[in-house]
C-alpha cells in the first residue's frame, strides 16, 4: 500500500528519526503574548517576531527518560539546533530541562537555578549594557549548572555550580555527563554547526553558553 506524506516547507516543519522528533514553527499569537507578559520579549528587542521560530523536540533526561522540550532560536539557525539536538540525543547526552525562560518571568537567574537549557531571552549581555546573542536568538544555554559562568575574577553565582568549578569528568553520572569539557562529543557536534563556545573564552567561561556569529 502505497503512503503519501505532505510536507510544508513555507511554515514549518517535523521530523521522525528513530525516536527523536522535532517541530519548528513561526511564533504564535498566543505565544508572542505569553512572551511579552512574561517579560522575555519587550519592546526595543533588536529581533522582530517573524525571525524567530518556535522548536519542540525530544530529548533524554538525567533519568534517562524521554521528554519533550521546548525553545525559540532565530529562523536562520532553526535547523542546525535540531540537527544539533539530533545528534546529542542519538550520543547519550543528558538535559536535566528544556523550557522557555518566559515561563521563568523572563528571569535568567531563575532559570538557570532550574538548570534549565534554553534559547531566546531579550536580555544584555552579563555584565554589560549591549545585547546578548540571546536576544537574537543565536545563543543557547545548555545544562547551565553543570555548566557555569565563571566571571574573571573566578566567582560562580550558583551555589549548585560551584562543584562544577573543576572541568574534569570523574564518573559517569547524568551530572558528570552533562559537564561539557575540551574534547567532548558535544562541543564538536555544536562547533560542526558552527557555534562558538563560551569555554573557550579567554577572561570570562560561560561553559553553559554556544552562540552563532
Amino acid at each position: 500500500m502505497k503512503k503519501s506524506f505532505i510536507f510544508s516547507l513555507l511554515y514549518s516543519c517535523s521530523l521522525i528519526a528513530s525516536d527523536y522528533i522535532y517541530h519548528i514553527s513561526p511564533i504564535s499569537q498566543n505565544l508572542k503574548r505569553h512572551m511579552i507578559q512574561n517579560g522575555s520579549y519587550h519592546k526595543g528587542c533588536p529581533v522582530s517576531i517573524d525571525k524567530l521560530r518556535y522548536i519542540t523536540l525530544t530529548y533524554k533526561d538525567f533519568y534517562g527518560d524521554i521528554k519533550k522540550g521546548e525553545m525559540i532560536v532565530h529562523k536562520d539557525i532553526a535547523s542546525n539546533v535540531v540537527n544539533i539536538f539530533k545528534e546529542l540525543y542519538e550520543i547519550g547526552y543528558p538535559i536535566h530541562r528544556m523550557s522557555l525562560v518566559s515561563h521563568f518571568g523572563g528571569n535568567d537567574w531563575k532559570s538557570i537555578e532550574a538548570d534549565n537549557t534554553s534559547a531566546f531571552n531579550c536580555r544584555n549581555a552579563t555584565g554589560t549594557n549591549h545585547f546578548s546573542k540571546h536576544a537574537y536568538g543565536k545563543a543557547i544555554d545548555i545544562n547551565p549548572i553543570e555548566n557555569p559562568y565563571i566571571s574573571k575574577s573566578g566567582h560562580i553565582s550558583h551555589k549548585a555550580s560551584l562543584k562544577f568549578r573543576v572541568r574534569k569528568h570523574i564518573d559517569n553520572s547524568p551530572q558528570d555527563r552533562a559537564m561539557i569539557i575540551k574534547g567532548d562529543k558535544a562541543l564538536e557536534i555544536f562547533k560542526k554547526y558552527g557555534f562558538i563556545w563560551g569555554g573557550e573564552w579567554k577572561s570570562v567561561k560561560d561553559y553553559q553558553h554556544f552562540s552563532h556569529p
